[in-house]
């Protein structure tokens, strides 16, 4: 479900990128609202999505973009022998840990997209095969990027959510108000 977003003081390029990030990222908590670890683990469907593999996933991939955007490595590198493990809780984590490193990685984004002298400041792209080769990015590149991906797995976890137990987004809007 779409929310509001407060338009940004005019010509606040960065706050209006940084709340539509984060307008994204409340779809996702709100579709843990209520659930267990053992419900966000579930995966209703034939894909292998669920709610917490989805909000582990976003997470990591919004630190890896922004640490490279800094010129740093990510905290987690991932290869075929642990791509699985992208998409779900595994050992100790759980979702309110996961909720945690997920604030401390927007507290993260946001800091860094304000320091940022220009969102026109570019940085390379990782060497992977589907990235041109020594391709470039803006920041504003990627803030929109992270908007995008954020915004498409928010849609997956409204349809794992409602598959899990019929809760609608806008059931879920009206539960986080309370």
């Amino acid at each position: 479900m779409v929310t509001h977003v407060p338009s940004e003081e005019y010509g606040d390029e960065r706050g209006a990128l940084l709340a539509f990030l984060e307008e994204q990222r409340g779809g996702i908590r709100r579709s843990l609202l209520g659930l267990t670890d053992e419900q966000a683990a579930a995966k209703p469907s034939v894909s292998e999505l669920s709610l917490g593999g989805l909000l582990k996933h976003v997470a990591e991939v919004e630190q890896s973009w922004i640490a490279r955007a800094k010129g740093e490595e990510p905290a987690v590198r991932r290869k075929p022998s642990n791509w699985h493990e992208c998409f779900a809780l595994v050992g100790d984590e759980t979702v309110e840990s996961q909720l945690a490193y997920w604030e401390k990685v927007a507290a993260e984004t946001e800091a860094f997209a304000r320091s940022v002298p220009s969102l026109d400041e570019t940085f390379p792209l990782p060497d992977q095969p589907w990235f041109p080769p020594e391709g470039r990015v803006s920041v504003r590149w990627v803030l929109l990027h992270l908007i995008r991906e954020t915004a498409r797995h928010a849609g997956h976890a409204d349809i794992i959510r409602e598959s899990l137990d019929g809760k609608t987004a806008f059931e879920l809007v009206a539960l986080a108000a309370q």
